[in-house]
């Protein structure tokens, strides 16, 4: 089968310099005439010289996109770029919202949201076959993805959802997120496609379950901050149960020893953001008082989305695309494995592009340490 990459335009840009980044964008993805366009950034970029060269070169056409950790573009891991996909009007129908408010936002306030997109996004130059997913950009240092994916999942009922929280290239500093022509902070960017192709959301990860239990004794939720395991400081008693030193711990370490907790037969991974001077830790997902959290031990993780693409593209044939929510951990993960190469040869050969997050989203939970996102595939023949 021959690839109908006019559908989905994939284009980058390594230029530091924003209007000529965005230049670059245009010409490569402008030819096609998308109708919608996603892109993923270096948060090294000047957002307000993005915004004018945006508004310039992509006159009329509708926008979303977010600062990242770290790109997938089509060279593979990437950092300090910029990447886009441009999506066909004739294949795609697009809605799009903007959450300015994630504290406030509620199950009322959800459920008008998704309405107005289904009302938007009713397809009229698609056939009746076309069926929604939909994308969360959500700013990644807000500490409010919990609540704010469980309210658009119970509206969103059976249509399928995935998406990421926005980076800073590990600053930990601002993340934003791009709609409606600007970037916002603690903010969202919800993404409505309606499309006749074939497409599938998952979420894969590549971590086993080891014996040693940590409690949460003490805690600031609100914070995603742990001041106490098993009784004693988070950071000792972290630091303890993997065998290192409190001053041996930084992302990579996090990276390679991670906790989760279990939820009925399954492990959900809350990966450590940061170390305090008074031995507390705050987590990229939310961790309550009372949680008990699991000692991970990471498997290697090409075996994992080798085996999960194949098992996707055999139930829906040859991928066009893959839209990739990447935890930023598993990027340092590989970086320390050096497997970093070969998993930019995975993705090239398997046209995924997207960002490293600091979270990914599915189906209204929050997660971390995961690889998320949907697998479009080429049109059936004839």
């Amino acid at each position: 089968m021959s690839c109908r990459s006019d559908l989905i335009v994939a284009a980058m840009s390594a230029a530091a310099d924003a209007r000529v980044a965005v230049a670059e964008l245009a010409a490569q993805l402008l030819p096609a005439k998308p109708g919608f366009v996603l892109f993923f950034c270096s948060a090294e970029y000047d957002r307000s010289a993005l915004e004018h060269a945006f508004a310039h070169f992509f006159a009329g056409v509708t926008l979303a996109g977010c600062t990242t950790a770290g790109e997938i573009t089509p060279r593979g891991y990437d950092q300090g770029t910029i990447c886009a996909l441009g999506f066909s009007a004739s294949h795609f129908q697009v809605a799009k919202a903007c959450i300015q408010d994630l504290a406030a936002f509620d199950l009322l306030q959800a459920q008008q949201l998704v309405d107005g997109l289904l009302q938007h996004n009713q397809p009229q130059a698609l056939p009746p076959t076309a069926r929604p997913f939909v994308l969360t950009l959500l700013d990644g240092l807000s500490a409010q993805e919990e609540m704010v994916l469980l309210a658009l999942e119970a509206a969103l009922g059976n249509i399928a959802h995935f998406g990421g929280s926005a980076g800073d290239d590990n600053l930990l500093s601002a993340t934003h997120i791009f709609v409606d022509g600007r970037f916002y902070q603690g903010a969202a960017a919800v993404i409505m496609l309606h499309t006749t192709l074939p497409f599938e959301v998952f979420s894969t990860h590549h971590v086993s379950a080891l014996s040693d239990k940590l409690v949460v004794t003490a805690a600031s939720a609100d914070m995603r901050t742990v001041h106490e395991l098993n009784a004693e400081p988070a950071a000792l008693a972290y630091a303890a149960a993997i065998g290192c030193q409190v001053t041996d711990l930084n992302a990579t370490v996090f990276a390679l020893h991670p906790l989760a907790v279990r939820i009925g037969k399954d492990y959900y991974v809350r990966s450590i953001q940061r170390v305090h001077a008074d031995n507390s830790l705050t987590f990229y997902c939310a961790v309550g008082q009372g949680a008990v959290l699991t000692t991970m031990q990471p498997q290697p993780i090409l075996p994992d989305l080798q085996q999960r693409f194949a098992e996707i593209e055999q139930r829906i044939g040859e991928p066009l695309i893959t839209i990739g929510c990447d935890c930023v951990l598993r990027r340092l993960e590989s970086t320390e494995r050096q497997t970093l190469q070969q998993a930019s040869e995975f993705f090239r050969a398997h046209r995924v592009f997207g960002f490293n997050t600091y979270g990914e989203h599915f189906q209204g939970v929050h997660l971390n340490q995961t690889f998320t996102g949907v697998v479009i595939a080429q049109p059936a023949e004839g």
